[in-house]
């Protein structure tokens, strides 16, 4: 194989590709990326066995061939090149190395066989649907913070991703939750995907689309089957498995008897939110709110090293009410809202707590109280 391309081109890619590698393996095969040379492009593609990434790069192709080389050592190299450099790839005659050249560095990698490589092997996809990359941004990013990181209930350690209707209309709705917290959005359902089973999207394959969807203008190409996902994003092809389990009927802990309305300024509340849990300890971490007509006040206590109290004008003329929520739940939640205000419905001192967007109807926010 024998391949010159623009530093630039290269490293675009590898960037892509290579977050999949896993730093540490046991499998000498999974921190290479596969690097596969014809027509007028060089393939790349890592996996962890979960996941795998492709992207085609164009390239001046003088030979054509595969091979695979250590994933994060190559991405360090081409990072390290001059801007603007031509880059070439050359592997040896029986296979066993490659060599990177551009200007006057050159370095020496260590191959190993295409043939080893893993495929996760793609089977059919039921469903294939468009989506624009703002509304799957917007699906991943309201949602992704509430993702339960607790490996036990592993079925919580992904985003639920299924169509519902409402109001008569079909809707493509993302739900995440860690049993504390609960994060719902939703967009119009595009064409076909009527009829998608319900699927959990793991968390590091969350992680990679977001970093994935950023330029607006990209449709992204979804396909799903019950145990597979992939993603067309521009010149980039994710491919996941999905997690097997059961996602709990989330439904049933969005309260709707919730009559207590307060209105208060996002960006306020957060501040303040902000400053007074700087006295709270790490493990607790409980802001309590005071609710009275027309106000909130927000109150620390941390018996190793003092109090914080701070008032906050606010829209409420309900009863008067005390309850706790963690700190950076509260900060969590209210980095996702988009409106200068948020809307809290409240229903007593033990019960869950809607928060609204007023800016966007389409997302919704359960928050548990805490003991304070």
């Amino acid at each position: 194989m024998r391949v010159i391309l623009e530093r630039s081109n290269l490293l675009k890619s590898l960037n892509h590709v290579h977050r999949v590698v896993e730093r540490r393996n046991t499998i000498p095969i999974l921190s290479n990326v596969l690097l596969s040379a014809e027509g007028a492009s060089l393939e790349m593609k890592a996996t962890d066995l979960d996941l795998e990434v492709t992207e085609a790069t164009p390239a001046k192709v003088e030979r054509g061939g595969a091979t695979t080389v250590p994933a994060h050592l190559l991405y360090d190299i081409v990072r390290k090149l001059a801007d603007g450099a031509e880059v070439m790839l050359k592997t040896d005659e029986d296979g066993n190395a490659m060599t990177v050249t551009s200007g006057r560095s050159s370095f020496r990698l260590q191959c190993l066989p295409q043939s080893d490589f893993p495929e996760l092997s793609a089977g059919s996809f039921s469903h294939i649907f468009r989506l624009d990359s703002v509304g799957l941004k917007g699906l991943i990013e309201k949602t992704q913070f509430a993702i339960s990181t607790e490996e036990t209930r592993y079925y919580l350690n992904g985003i639920y991703l299924h169509t519902h209707e409402a109001g008569g209309k079909l809707k493509l709705r993302s739900v995440a939750t860690d049993g504390h917290r609960l994060a719902r959005a939703e967009i119009d359902a595009p064409a076909g995907s009527e009829g998608m089973p319900g699927i959990i999207i793991p968390r590091k394959t969350v992680s990679e689309l977001q970093k994935l969807v950023d330029d607006p203008d990209v449709a992204v190409t979804t396909e799903l089957s019950d145990t597979k996902i992939r993603f067309t994003i521009g010149s980039v092809v994710l491919t996941s498995k999905l997690i097997d389990g059961t996602f709990p009927d989330y439904q049933r802990v969005i309260p709707t008897g919730n009559d207590k309305q307060l209105i208060i300024d996002r960006q306020s509340f957060a501040a303040a939110v902000d400053r007074v849990s700087t006295i709270s300890s790490e493990r607790g971490r409980a802001v309590k709110l005071s609710i009275a007509e027309g106000q909130v006040t927000l109150a620390v206590n941390n018996p190793d090293s003092g109090s914080a109290t701070e008032e906050l004008a606010a829209d409420y003329s309900s009863d008067p009410i005390e309850i706790g929520f963690n700190a950076k739940y509260l900060l969590d939640v209210a980095a996702q809202l988009t409106g200068t205000e948020a809307k809290f419905m409240l229903a007593d001192a033990g019960s869950p707590t809607l928060i609204h967007d007023m800016a966007d109807e389409t997302a919704l926010y359960v928050l548990m109280p805490m003991r304070v």
